[in-house]
């Protein structure tokens, strides 16, 4: 029988050598050695400078030998350089880790340290091992800003000591306590070399000119180090200085000795410090590559888990040698990336400096005063406490887990303090979970339940009590704002349903959103609504916030709006060309200009009173607010015909339920995008840069055409935008106490006076009768007789628009109107005195609705009045 040998098809053919017998294999390629650019060997240079006196700074800090910081910088420089998953990541001795570092040395001995080093290495190695590099990305930022805000008071407490002059204690409370009696006896030589390179690192960062731009390229924490070192050393000071004994003597690592129990939990706490921050800091590296799209491509995102690794690597090669703990260090991070480094060889040689100066330079470090490290690491430490932390976890509400986690730092170490964080942490979801609102009232015969807060078990007793408010039979509806909802309060919600429904009534449930109901609408006995009412319903206002203008556009359902079911065709053409067709009226050039660039987020403006600051910005969508609804100087709809309002027809709504429907999609969609900046407005009181004065006419929607937010324009709105003189009889003193407040109370920038196309007031100015009744609106519109007469005046040139002519005798008004109201407010005393001290600014504005193009006064109160354009490029500029 014959043996075969079967091929593999599966393995891919392999080329065969062919050479000569008895000659020698072919040559190998050789590896080509990895190049060194000098974007990373300057980025290096710059990042040694800073570790070397922070290193030496950290050393003393938590009463180690100095050449400890040194070594610690080194091995991170070189192993994690070398396996570590963010190469541009700097790792070497950091300040978070000072507190608990000092402890273990003052408990154990500096060598038990060095070998609780070693073991939290080894528990790195593992945990990258396991890969679980993502899951200690799960701890709150609050918990670890508090953290490190704890350690940064400690640092700084501990440090004060020493600029003082004195010797710090081992604890907070400690050096809290005996700081008096610092103070009464301080150093004058050692305060003084702590204030000077206080100084430095204050205003070398910030100094100006291009003189400034060179020397900020060597990094200040050296410059203040090498200032006070030169100072004292010319001064002659006798002051404590670094002393590096022979490296021949240097302690390494020993067994570890002392309970079992607190051993455990020191190298659990190392562990813990050492990798949280190590891995938060690579991912605030990603963050700072990502705004370099050139450098992102070429260095690519972190691997957490091999930069874990390589965290616990050069740990036990740190502790080994007698250097300590290692983690990645913000700050040398961050001056690598904006150094210009592009790979990790910068890392690695920065790492190979700290040991040719550990080597090399010991005379010149031996020089260096400890008051000055001190000032040095006390400055880092204050760092620590970052406002912009605090505000952050204060916008999320967590900033009660921020102060907990710090105090309990603070008085109780960092093992404790992180635990009563997540404690804390823990006790907060909680009660977010759990803190549900249920609400029920009755409106107009329909019965309204509103649920606030997540629904869980929990919350079913009191979901189920408000729910049985509803009598059998009647109409409900349930409105869920939350994300989520268990399984129990979802048969609660369903049985509930189910009886309400079979008893004849219906359910309507709707979502977080207006608009967005779940499931289909149910009627008596579980039977659909019928179309026509579904259809309605469909077509009802439901308007989403901060969306362009013409979202807004809400059209009441024809089956609505007429009893007959045809639409109320009334059609009105405003002076300025400007026509509508009842309620489905096409978006005006203003709102598809405002659509188009997305600078709208808000609709027709529902205030309209004098002096309301702050309001003529984003006022917010208004829900069922529909531009040229008629306006308060009567120019709209039912007024003198002009404007472009629509009328209802006798079956329309009434207009307080829009109301109420518009402020509550207000409160439900929009407040809370603007709950934290109206809150910061609310505390800071308003401070608006521009006085605006416009007509009251509905079209003219300030916040739109000037492209503002809420507290930036303080507006003034009535009826011809008009400002009468000071000091006349029975005259109207409301838009100039607006003045006044703003001028002198606000100290606003700039006043503008706004007029528009199509202005009812004009028009009712020039066509009224002298002797007519003398209504309201006549005894009003008398303030805008000087501006009647300037335009009758032939000896006065007539304002004008840039590049054509007024349409018509109404818009000629309408431009001489703007400049005659800018003479008027001249005439006010604040305004006068504003305009003397060169604080003020007048400017005249002409908006034209139909053409959505905004015109401003070339030169105000000169031989030329002219409007001229203004366009996208300006906006821009």
């Amino acid at each position: 029988m014959s043996a075969f040998v079967p091929t593999r098809a599966d393995e891919p053919s392999r080329e065969k050598r062919i050479h000569e017998p008895h000659s020698p294999p072919p040559a190998r390629p050789r590896r080509r050695r990895p190049r060194i650019e000098g974007a990373d060997l300057s980025a290096s240079i710059a990042v040694f400078l800073i570790a070397l006196p922070l290193s030496l700074g950290i050393a003393l800090a938590t009463g180690a030998p100095l050449q400890a910081g040194l070594v610690a910088a080194a091995v991170g420089g070189l192993v994690v350089g070398y396996l570590g998953g963010t190469p541009l990541q700097v790792s070497g001795p950091a300040a978070g880790l000072t507190v608990v570092t000092a402890e273990l040395i003052h408990r154990y001995g500096w060598r038990t340290t060095c070998a609780i080093t070693v073991l939290a290495g080894i528990a790195q190695l593992g945990l990258g091992f396991v890969r679980v590099a993502r899951g200690a990305l799960a701890v709150s930022p609050a918990i670890v800003h508090g953290m490190l805000a704890g350690i940064g008071v400690t640092i700084a407490v501990a440090q004060l000591h020493i600029v003082l002059g004195g010797t710090p204690h081992s604890s907070v409370l400690d050096n809290m306590r005996e700081l008096p009696a610092q103070l009464a006896g301080v150093h004058p030589a050692a305060l003084s070399v702590s204030l000077l390179t206080l100084a430095l690192l204050l205003v070398w960062p910030r100094l100006p000119g291009r003189p400034g731009v060179l020397l900020r390229k060597v990094p200040a924490p050296l410059v203040a180090v090498a200032g006070a070192s030169t100072t004292a050393s010319l001064a002659g000071l006798s002051l404590p200085k670094v002393d590096l004994p022979s490296w021949s003597s240097h302690a390494l690592a020993m067994l570890p000795e002392g309970p079992v129990l607190g051993l455990v939990a020191a190298v659990l706490t190392i562990t813990l410090v050492c990798s949280v921050q190590s891995l938060l800091g690579a991912v605030a590296v990603d963050k700072l590559i990502a705004t370099r799209p050139e450098l992102s491509a070429r260095v690519g995102r972190s691997d957490l888990d091999r930069e874990l690794l390589g965290q616990g690597a050069a740990n036990v090669v740190s502790g080994m040698l007698g250097g300590l703990p290692v983690a990645g260090v913000a700050v040398r991070s961050s001056a690598n990336v904006q150094a210009g480094a592009v790979s990790r060889n910068s890392t690695m040689l920065h790492g190979v400096l700290v040991v040719v100066a550990a080597l090399l330079m010991v005379p010149i470090l031996e020089l260096i005063p400890l008051a000055s490290l001190a000032a040095l690491v006390m400055a880092v430490g204050i760092q620590m406490v970052s406002l912009h932390h605090i505000r952050t976890v204060t916008r999320h509400r967590e900033v009660l887990v921020y102060a907990i986690t710090t105090l309990g730092v603070v008085f109780f170490g960092v093992l404790e303090g992180v635990t009563l964080g997540i404690a804390m942490a823990v006790a907060v979801a909680l009660h977010r979970l759990t803190r549900t609102r249920i609400t029920h009232d009755e409106k107009e015969g329909v019965h309204h339940v509103r649920v606030r807060g997540q629904l869980t078990f929990l919350a079913v007793p009191r979901l189920s009590r408000a729910l049985h408010l509803v009598p059998q039979g009647a109409h409900a509806v349930v409105e869920l704002d939350g994300s989520f909802m268990d399984h129990a309060a979802y048969e609660s919600l369903q049985d509930w349903q189910n009886t309400q429904t079979a008893h004849g009534g219906t359910v309507e449930l709707i979502g977080r959103r207006a608009g967005v109901r779940i499931g289909e609408p149910t009627g008596p006995a579980g039977l659909h609504l019928d179309a026509e009412t579904a259809k309605a319903d469909a077509a009802d206002c439901r308007c989403h916030p901060w969306t362009p203008w013409r979202n807004h556009q809400c059209e009441i359902p024809e089956s609505v709006a007429s009893g007959d079911g045809r639409p109320g065709a009334t059609s009105a053409t405003g002076s300025d060309g400007t026509a509508t067709a009842g309620k489905a009226k096409a978006l005006s050039g203003a709102a598809h200009a405002a659509a188009a660039t997305g600078t709208s987020d808000s609709t027709g403006e529902l205030d309209t009173s004098e002096g309301s600051g702050g309001i003529g910005g984003a006022e917010g969508p208004t829900g069922p607010g529909r531009p040229g609804e008629g306006s308060a100087d009567g120019s709209g709809g039912s007024g003198s015909g002009s404007g472009s309002g629509s009328s209802l027809t006798d079956g329309s709504r009434p207009s307080g339920h829009q109301l109420a429907r518009g402020i509550s999609a207000f409160q439900r969609n929009t407040a809370p995008l603007v709950r934290s900046e109206l809150a910061r407005l609310a505390r800071e009181g308003q401070q608006p840069s521009q006085l605006f004065l416009t007509c009251a006419d509905s079209r003219v929607v300030t916040s739109m055409i000037t492209s503002s937010g809420p507290g930036d324009l303080f507006v003034v709105r009535n009826v011809g935008n008009l400002v009468p003189l000071p000091g006349q009889e029975s005259g109207d003193d409301s838009v100039a106490a607006a003045i006044e407040y703003a001028v002198d109370v606000l100290e606003v920038r700039s006043i503008t006076v706004c007029g528009h196309s199509g202005c009812g007031a004009m028009q009712a100015l020039l066509g009224s009768e002298p002797d007519g009744t003398q209504t309201p609106l006549k005894r009003w519109l008398r303030h805008a007789q000087p501006s009647l007469e300037r335009l009758s005046d032939e000896s006065r040139p007539w304002a004008r628009l840039a590049g054509r002519a007024p349409a018509d005798a109404v818009e000629q008004l309408c431009l001489t109107n703007v400049v005659q109201q800018l003479e008027h407010l001249r005439a006010h005393e604040s305004v006068a005195r504003a305009l003397r001290e060169g604080a003020l600014e007048l400017h005249g504005m002409y908006f034209h609705v139909g053409e959505a193009q905004s015109y401003l006064l070339a030169e105000e109160g000169g031989d030329d009045d002219v409007f001229d354009h203004v366009g996208v490029a300006d906006l821009s500029a």
